[in-house]
């Protein structure tokens, strides 16, 4: 028996020690290299150094507040520019490709068994591909969280002067929007971004999206907007590692239910908004809205529940420049709560110097998003797809790497018409560049 079964033995042995594990940026250890194959021989789509234990409802609830940004209160102006059956043309056309998007993400991870965005770069194009990837997650993360708290500084003074009755006229510290934006970043997004794991922020993701319902039922430049309606790439992986029963079948569940939501939230916020100010919404809902009363109460109430959701949205956003800046700077580095505070904590600091001291900061994200978001949507994942699939799998000539670079030539002509739309509105003085997440 002995003798029988020592080859199974030393063939056991001598996969384990193929085996050599080595430490993620967050904690634990990073993908070897290539996973142990199970009993049939085939790689397992699975991570093996983490236990994921974050519920598939919670997930969605974290990819839908990473898809839902400040650019949901310029949607109604799309529709007023594009009618209403050219935007829902658009926008399941931008949701369709999302999804797809999302699809070569997770079946890149799969077969090298990585979970981190910039990994997959490097993989794909060693040091430049990790860098352009983190680098790309960086700036786009950073000029959304900048975006929701230019709303949090503009809206939430005039909220509390409205509640409280107060002079617009007053200089009273607490209707000071550079003030206000201190403190809740403080108060309410540090403490959630010190978090160790997305996973916690299932609650507050759940708590933001109810806000947003109410925001769609009290309210009963096109292209730019519409193109990234849906950036959520940067927190896929993340979220894909802390799922339980981790499977790429499921994560794209997942995917698939917090597009979903986010398109109807999407469709309904624009159509509400056109259809009650047709010609004249503005590009930003709430300003419309406050024209007519900005003391009514309903109006109040949706204002406070948009900013209450996008101060909840933040952290989640966080998350993936963190974990960026993680693995290009420290990428051998075990968890370490110094670290993992101080990262935010400056980060923190860093958006909140360019909301209070560059008023023009959103026209520089403006250009930057332009460039990272369709890196990040359509050209990262289509490049890193077609160069980690193996081409005895799918060979260049394959339908699956044929659509791939189409989807990349995509993400250029959408980054090309951005560009132009920004800087025709620059020359213009137009104004109506697309900003916002």
């Amino acid at each position: 028996l002995y003798i029988k079964s020592r080859p199974k033995v030393m063939q056991r042995t001598n996969q384990l020690n193929s085996f050599t594990p080595r430490f993620d940026s967050e904690g634990g250890h990073l993908e070897s290299e290539t996973f142990l194959p199970n009993g049939d021989g085939k790689t397992p789509e699975r991570f093996t150094d983490f236990e994921g234990k974050t519920s598939f409802g919670m997930s969605v609830f974290n990819l839908g507040n990473a898809i839902m940004g400040s650019g949901i209160l310029g949607l109604a102006y799309a529709m007023a520019n594009t009618g209403v059956l050219l935007f829902l043309f658009l926008l399941t056309a931008v949701a369709v490709l999302s999804s797809y998007s999302i699809h070569l993400l997770l079946k890149s991870s799969g077969i090298v068994g990585i979970r981190a965005y910039e990994q997959l770069g490097y993989r794909a194009f060693g040091t430049p591909g990790k860098m352009a990837a983190g680098i790309a997650i960086t700036l786009q993360n950073i000029g959304a969280m900048s975006s929701y708290l230019y709303i949090v500084k503009s809206e939430l003074p005039l909220v509390i002067q409205a509640f409280l009755k107060i002079d617009p006229t007053s200089d009273l510290w607490y209707i000071n929007g550079n003030y206000l934006v201190m403190i809740v970043s403080v108060s309410i997004i540090l403490p959630l971004a010190l978090m160790k794991q997305l996973g916690y922020l299932g609650y507050t993701s759940g708590f933001s999206l109810s806000c947003m319902v109410f925001f769609l039922t009290a309210t009963a430049y096109t292209i730019p907007i519409l193109a990234f309606a849906f950036v959520c790439h940067p927190e896929v992986l993340p979220i894909y590692t802390e799922l339980r029963n981790p499977t790429k079948k499921r994560m794209q569940q997942v995917s698939n239910i917090s597009i979903l939501v986010m398109y109807t939230m999407y469709f309904l916020a624009a159509l509400f908004g056109y259809l009650t100010f047709y010609g004249n919404v503005e590009p930003e809902l709430l300003h419309t809205y406050s024209r007519i009363d900005p003391y009514d109460t309903l109006i109040l109430c949706v204002r406070v529940a948009v900013l209450t959701a996008v101060t909840l949205t933040v952290p989640i956003v966080l998350f993936p420049v963190r974990r960026a800046i993680q693995q290009m700077l420290f990428p051998t580095k075990a968890f370490n709560w110094l670290r993992h505070t101080a990262i935010a904590m400056v980060l923190l600091t860093v958006i909140n110097l360019l909301v209070i001291f560059a008023p023009n900061i959103l026209d520089i994200f403006g250009i930057i998003g332009a460039t990272s978001a369709p890196c990040l949507i359509f050209i990262f994942p289509a490049i890193f797809y077609i160069r980690i699939v193996p081409t005895d799998q799918e060979p260049m000539n394959s339908r699956p790497k044929i659509q791939a670079a189409c989807f990349a030539a995509l993400g250029v002509s959408f980054m090309i018409m951005s560009m132009s739309f920004i800087i025709h509105d620059w020359t213009t003085g137009a104004g109506h560049s697309a900003g916002g997440h």
